[in-house]
């Protein structure tokens, strides 16, 4: 199940580019006149999408579709860790690491956001397109 394949290179890249794209758009979305949805959710998308990204480097031999529900579990979880509140935890949310991972505000928006990121993933993965196009 963790054995590495032929499909963790494009996970990786995915991932790199994911990563990047997310933190562009939240640094200078507002300054490319971007509306605020597109970076406030676009950035949730694109960090769903990183989370099934990363999940699918670990979990190589899963199907995509079971990728993707632990990925949305995850991202679940990671929205729900944001009710909890102790001196410690809001002091590291106030960062910028603490906003990127964890956010800082609980919105049932963004677990929809995360849903459609985490959907996007896996519709592109290189795993998915090879199984249900083999070559032959």
């Amino acid at each position: 199940m963790f054995v590495s394949t032929s499909q963790d290179g494009p996970h990786r890249t995915l991932t790199f580019l994911v990563i990047v794209l997310g933190l562009v758009l939240r640094r200078f979305g507002y300054a490319a006149d971007l509306p605020f949805i597109v970076v406030k959710y676009g950035g949730s998308a694109l960090w769903g999408a990183m989370v099934y990204l990363l999940v699918a480097l670990f979990v190589t031999r899963s199907r995509p579709a079971v990728i993707a529900v632990t990925a949305l579990f995850i991202a679940i979880s990671v929205e729900l860790f944001r009710l909890y509140h102790t001196p410690w935890l809001d002091a590291f949310r106030l960062t910028t690491a603490g906003a990127l991972l964890l956010g800082r505000v609980f919105s049932l928006w963004n677990m929809l956001a995360y849903a459609i990121g985490i959907a996007a993933a896996c519709a592109f993965d290189p795993a998915r397109r090879a199984a249900t196009h083999p070559r032959g």
